[in-house]
């Protein structure tokens, strides 16, 4: 593919083309240097999960190139995170593993005997407490089936599938809990790709046997479940599939990833998803247990041409403090990742080049991606994990090498633009992989955001923060009241004399993940915060108790002090 040269600022609307036409090549720049802010701890800490993707036996599997996902999880409720590893390689290849983590820090397979050690073509996994039980469930998707597993305790787990009424056979990639009744029980979102036939062969370029684009095969509609809560004996009843009455089943799409949020403000969870190569879907939540698409009047449908790219990951966050999140989606290594502002409420606009992440040092085909505040300064930054989905070169011995690719990971300098400081981390973004899941979370308790990144084919990847001089940090559990379980779309805020943070309770997003379910505040050199405020799921509002900073906080509903009644 030939490349342009972009020459200056001022052929920025010519480079924006460019880069979806004809790739858009930038000026060769010195480096970036300075501190390293990821180090590679997964041997150190016992992780020792190699992701099975199947026999590479010159079928060219599709699934196989979609890879698969992971999730962090508080096992027992008792503050530490465990790990759960989706495999891909079918039936009969390795079973799903589960890590739990140890006093010292290190990581224990759990995996037989757990329940959660099955066997299948997995994608992603979403982990929320479906029964209200105070414990979090797991669900996975995958090729030809989902599973919903309900957490027993003490690291053990039931396969409750049919009779909570989940019927998902087709192709289920990312997942996502959300209340959009707000009764109280989390129902969930399932994203399905395609109608595969796994029969027909596809070819590249050159005539060689590849994976199929999307384009092939019929898409496949995303699943509403709708949680029925407890009957007067207290039994859980399940769910009730309402993708008919909801609408979701009115437009099919390849879709691959998905965040669910209040995205126009009324306090009412919609659902967002990434359709592969096809205009992205807005589900605006009516309020009557139906939603209507409306992407394109909303801005986030195509890119600023107007054209629908290969939407994958998702990462969702207030870049600039403004008090408005905006929307970042993955693409391909042709194209280039896209970032939409939010402003006014409800309303969004590309505005990728104008945040400094069309210059960026390299490209990739993008999936897992998320934003967070990796040095505590108080702005979101943002990270990126590649690895292609057609070769870059002609096949070898070494059958992943023509799809690796480097990750990325860009600084924010405060103001809601970003700079490339890939280079100067190598650990994360040194080695070219065919990177998918990307999850986040405060993994060993430092009040740091470490990163945990899947790979086909090869180990996942657990990458400690040390980014030197840290800020302060604030970490927040928010606590539904008629369960101890998290507050899923939650919206926290934290208030600090002029400066005001806000988060999303939503651990699921970027790409086949679930994240840690708490909020986390880097907060530079704050040293007390005034207020902590809590927009429930339901739209009850309080406002509880500052303090100092460097901790974790847990915020129970209905123990703080009312700013607003439920609407």
């Amino acid at each position: 593919m030939s490349r342009l040269r972009c020459s200056s600022w001022g052929a920025v609307v010519v480079c924006l083309a460019s880069l979806i036409i004809l790739g858009c090549k930038k000026e060769v720049v010195a480096p970036p240097t300075g501190p390293e802010w990821f180090e590679d701890v997964t041997k150190a800490v016992g992780l020792d999960f190699v992701h099975d993707p199947g026999p590479l036996d010159g079928s060219y599997f599709m699934p196989q190139i979609i890879g698969s996902g992971a999730g962090l999880i508080d096992l027992d409720n008792d503050g530490r995170l465990g790990i759960y590893l989706i495999h891909n390689g079918g039936p009969g290849g390795k079973k799903n593993q589960l890590y739990r983590k140890k006093d010292d820090g290190t990581f224990e397979d759990i995996s037989a005997g757990s329940g959660l050690d099955v066997a299948g073509f997995g994608m992603g996994v979403a982990i929320a407490d479906v029964n209200n039980d105070g414990l979090p469930d797991v669900y996975s998707t995958g090729y030809g089936g989902d599973r919903l597993f309900l957490n027993l305790g003490k690291g053990r787990f039931r396969e409750v599938t049919k009779e909570a009424g989940i019927d998902n056979p087709v192709w289920g990639t990312s997942a996502s809990f959300i209340d959009f009744d707000r009764d109280g029980w989390l129902d969930l979102v399932v994203v399905n790709y395609l109608v595969l036939d796994p029969r027909q062969p596809c070819t590249d370029s050159g005539g060689k046997r590849s994976y199929c684009h999307p384009n092939t095969f019929p898409a496949a509609a995303a699943r509403l479940y709708r949680n029925r809560g407890k009957d007067t004996n207290g039994k859980w009843l399940g769910y009730e599939d309402r993708t008919v009455a909801s609408g979701l089943a009115s437009a099919p799409a390849p879709g691959l990833g998905v965040l669910c949020a209040d995205f126009n403000g009324n306090g009412w969870p919609d659902i967002f998803v990434a359709n592969d190569a096809k205009a992205n879907h807005l589900w605006i939540n009516q309020k009557d247990g139906t939603f209507k698409e409306e992407a394109i009047a909303r801005g986030v449908a195509f890119n600023a041409l107007g054209q629908s790219q290969g939407n994958m990951g998702i990462a969702y966050g207030d870049i600039e403090g403004k008090g408005m999140p905006d929307l970042f989606v993955t693409h391909l290594t042709s194209e280039y990742n896209a970032l939409w502002k939010q402003g006014p409420r409800g309303g969004f606009q590309e505005r990728t080049a104008e945040t400094g992440l069309t210059a960026s040092l390299w490209r990739g085909t993008g999936f897992g991606t998320v934003l967070g505040d990796f040095a505590n300064a108080g702005s979101l930054d943002l990270a990126v994990v590649n690895g292609a989905v057609t070769r870059a070169s002609p096949p070898t011995d070494d059958y992943w090498k023509p799809y690796r690719e480097r990750n990325q990971l860009f600084a924010n300098n405060g103001r809601g633009t970003f700079r490339d400081v890939s280079t100067q981390n190598p650990a994360f973004c040194g080695t070219a992989s065919v990177s998918r899941g990307l999850v986040v979370g405060d993994i060993d308790g430092d009040g740091g955001l470490d990163l945990l990144v899947t790979r086909t084919g090869e180990s996942a990847r657990l990458f400690r923060n040390v980014a030197p001089d840290r800020g302060h940090w604030l970490m927040v559990r928010a606590i539904e009241r008629i369960a101890p379980r998290d507050a899923i779309g939650a919206e926290v805020s934290v208030r600090a004399d002029s400066k005001r943070w806000s988060r999303l309770i939503q651990p699921s997003g970027s790409y086949l993940s679930s994240h840690d379910p708490r909020a986390h505040f880097g907060l530079g050199s704050v040293t007390r915060i005034d207020e902590i405020n809590v927009l429930w799921a339901d739209g009850y509002e309080e406002v509880f108790p500052g303090g100092g900073v460097d901790r974790v906080v847990a915020v129970r509903k209905g123990s703080g002090r009312a700013k607003k009644e439920k609407p």
